[in-house]
């Protein structure tokens, strides 16, 4: 009809609409639920399909799984607690930050070596005509008699000896560390993996750290235990007493296994490798001692050198050592070493090179037959020499 008027849309009562942010969080709330609803149907499903036995294994092992972890929290606690408040001559050092933190999670993170592993090279293979032609340029002593202890031991009381020329007077242990240590001893005399005692780790900062680390005992160290403070030690300490380290104890227990068993136990192999962090220490602490005390055997001679063939070795270090091996008194397995640094081909200062020549040159009135390496790091040196001339 004509008289009848059209409502018009603004007549209409709007319809109440959300803001586009409230509406937005509505819908995610709402999908929230939905998800939610359909994660506990679900983890409903999958405890209904684990049977009641296996739930009641599953909590045995968690149950003795935190049983473990608890107890060997309470044995660091105890050797931690049992240890005296740290005196002046024990300094703790104050740059332990992140840097060394990160170094004991990698200690304990250790999973061990398999006990019957070997050196990498496997067994070495020695001719006995070689043997015996290096034989009589070796010294005659009864070192091979001496234990393991006794070896270790001279060594040690030898270095504090040079220590207490320098103006340090010896220290009197107190009991309780006695105790502590000698305990901590017993436990790397069995140690196969995992973490080492906290006591163990704080030596390297003790002033006087090698009488604690001589209550320990370390010729009855295990090799994985040997290995492990290898790595702390040259980690943590300057090259001076990293040579004691190696001096003393490490070199005599590798030099011990070879004898004993004609190869190198593995966690040992590593521990060599491991020492060469220092070249300096490695070689002041291992290489130069093993030649100066010119009883080295060719079996030796090879496990130990196959560390400086697989090793890179900073260059000026190796010409360093070249120079010290060609100034020695000659001991037959000096030249295999000799060689070993002369196959590394690296640029030899003058110094170095007269040094070597010198050394073969002594030679010349020599009336007994020189032995095949000898001949052969004489091979090696023309070959380097060609270059420069």
């Amino acid at each position: 009809m004509a008289g009848k008027k059209r409502k018009s849309t603004s007549d209409k009562h709007p319809k109440h609409r959300l803001p586009l942010g409230a509406d937005a969080d509505a819908v995610a709330d709402a999908a929230k639920r939905r998800r939610s609803g359909a994660a506990k149907k679900h983890q409903a499903e999958e405890e209904a399909s684990i049977p009641s036995s296996l739930s009641a294994k599953i909590l045995r092992e968690a149950l003795n799984q935190q049983q473990e972890e608890t107890l060997a929290e309470s044995r660091d606690q105890q050797l931690s607690a049992a240890a005296p408040p740290v005196p002046y001559s024990f300094p703790v050092p104050s740059n332990g930050g992140e840097e060394g933190d990160e170094d004991e999670d990698d200690v304990d993170e250790f999973d061990g070596f398999d006990a019957q592993s070997e050196y990498e090279g496997g067994v070495p293979e020695i001719d006995e005509e070689d043997e015996k032609a290096l034989a009589a340029f070796m010294s005659k002593d009864n070192s091979s008699k001496r234990t393991l202890g006794d070896i270790i031991l001279d060594k040690i009381r030898q270095k504090d000896a040079e220590v207490s020329t320098e103006g340090q007077t010896p220290i009197k242990l107190d009991n309780n560390v006695v105790e502590l240590y000698k305990g901590v001893g017993e436990f790397l005399s069995r140690y196969t993996s995992g973490k080492i005692p906290k006591a163990f780790k704080r030596i390297p900062s003790f002033e006087f750290w090698a009488e604690v680390l001589q209550l320990t005992q370390p010729e009855n160290w295990s090799p994985n235990a040997l290995y492990q403070a290898t790595r702390l030690f040259s980690s943590n300490m300057n090259a001076k007493n990293a040579v004691r380290f190696y001096d003393a104890i490490l070199l005599p227990r590798v030099r011990n296994d070879i004898r004993q068993n004609k190869r190198l136990h593995f966690a040992l192999y590593q521990a060599l490798k491991k020492s060469l962090y220092k070249p300096a220490a490695f070689f002041k602490g291992i290489l130069l001692p093993l030649c100066q005390e010119r009883n080295c055997t060719l079996r030796e001679a090879v496990i130990i050198g196959s560390i400086i063939q697989k090793v890179s070795i900073p260059p000026l270090h190796a010409s360093a050592a070249l120079m010290k091996l060609a100034e020695l008194e000659y001991c037959g397995t000096t030249s295999y070493f000799i060689k070993l640094f002369l196959d590394k081909k690296y640029a030899l200062p003058y110094r170095v090179l007269d040094a070597v020549f010198a050394h073969f040159m002594g030679f010349l009135d020599e009336e007994r037959a020189m032995p095949v390496i000898w001949h052969q790091s004489l091979l090696a040196f023309v070959e380097r020499l060609v270059i420069y001339v």
